[in-house]
């Protein structure tokens, strides 16, 4: 077995791992380091033997290093005899009625409200997603060491804290669902829309979150917006392989082939969405729902623009936020004529709702080229190109705005 297949294993494996190793040990940040050890151990011993059952092999290693740790920390002398007896009668499996839960507590720990939003997502993606700091770094265009900084601080925070090990009572844990989900949305959006860098797209961190959102929708089936979460993420993956051209550059939604959008997908995200909707869709059902209705369409011009704006106006009801609204005026535009979104964008302008962000000039660009106002339309274009921070999204900006001419 080679490098490949430790990280193939630990990524499958890891959540189950560090949650095993959390409930044994009671230290989270412990937990993570000797999982962490075992993963290193693995790329030196496994490519000479391969072990019978390797997340077996990882579970056992990570015990005996998180023991050799606590032997060491006399302050938690008295706590060894119980975790060596223990080690003693157990195989290094986990107990698999508990795996569920342990997985789900992990969850709530990386996303508990004591972190900085920073470190709940690099913890998520380190502790229940498995990947490196390395992958995470890539992933948000940070260095290496801000990402493992993040890492640290977060884990003697929820030290510091004292946060246990545990599954929050139902009360709050609906109340803590929210920010869970929140992490993944935060994910699945820097992977589905990069904020900076030269790709429009970082497919592997998407799909990093839609494997998290599975997760989460197997072990809390009865949480509607969880589901409403895994379909909005599906039907926005399914159009992937439509929005860049062979050299990565962005296709808009118009000029989108949507015969190479992914029907396994959005079959996936449609099935999640019907689990969303009996008992009324919240902002994520109703984001998905939108999706869903792009995703029937066979065409722009043949979407069902008036049910989108529907759906936009109840999103802004139960969420409201510039974003919303800018997203609305969109649909109003293509659902009633350009002049009536040019309305709702001036009203945004005039309220300074966005500052600094290229989205409102460009649509107001869109919009003022549908209208014929080409010089306005450049200038808006342009605006949003110096705004903007992602180099793909800025050169469709730019060629959009030389095309006025």
């Amino acid at each position: 077995m080679d490098a490949a297949d430790v990280e193939a294993v630990w990524r499958i494996e890891s959540a189950r791992i560090v949650a095993a190793l959390t409930r044994f040990t009671g230290d989270f940040g412990l937990a993570e380091d000797a999982a962490q050890e075992a993963v290193a151990e693995a790329l030196v011993s496994w490519p000479l033997a391969a072990p019978a059952s390797p997340a077996g092999w990882l579970m056992a290693t990570a015990r005996r290093r998180a023991i050799d740790a606590i032997r060491r920390r006399t302050a938690l002398r008295d706590r060894y005899p119980l975790l060596a007896a223990g080690e003693e009668a157990g195989s290094g499996e986990v107990d698999p009625d508990r795996i569920d839960d342990d997985v789900l507590a992990l969850m709530f720990i990386s996303c508990h409200p004591v972190l900085s939003p920073e470190a709940r997502v690099a913890l998520t993606l380190r502790v229940v997603a498995g990947l490196s700091s390395e992958e995470i770094a890539r992933a948000f265009l940070v260095p290496v060491p801000t990402v493992q900084a993040r890492i640290t601080r977060g884990k003697k925070t929820i030290a510091a804290a004292g946060v246990p090990f545990e599954l929050p009572p139902a009360a709050e844990r609906r109340e803590r669902l929210g920010g869970v989900l929140s992490v993944l949305y935060v994910i699945f959006t820097e992977g589905s829309t990069a904020t900076s860098g030269d790709r429009l797209l970082r497919p592997d961190v998407a799909y990093e979150a839609i494997r998290l959102a599975r997760t989460l929708a197997a072990l809390q089936p009865a949480e509607p917006e969880v589901h409403g979460l895994l379909a909005l993420c599906e039907l926005t993956a399914a159009r992937f392989p439509a929005r860049t051209g062979p050299d990565g550059a962005p296709v808009l939604l118009e000029d989108q082939d949507r015969r190479r959008w992914d029907v396994s997908a959005i079959s996936r995200g449609l099935a999640a969405l019907a689990k969303a909707a009996p008992r009324g869709l919240g902002p994520y059902g109703l984001q998905a729902a939108i999706a869903a209705a792009h995703a029937a369409a066979p065409s722009v011009g043949e979407t069902d623009w008036d049910r989108i704006v529907l759906l936009y106006e109840a999103l802004g009801r139960v969420a409201p936020s510039p974003v919303v609204e800018l997203n609305r005026a969109v649909a109003v535009a293509m659902a009633s004529g350009p002049q009536h979104g040019l309305a709702m964008v001036d009203e945004l302008v005039a309220a300074d709702r966005l500052p600094g962000s290229h989205l409102v000039p460009t649509v107001r660009g869109e919009l003022l080229t549908r209208l014929g106002r080409h010089r306005e339309a450049r200038a808006e274009l342009e605006l949003a190109a110096r705004l903007c921070t992602n180099e793909r999204e800025r050169s469709v900006l730019l060629r959009k705005a030389a095309a006025l001419d």
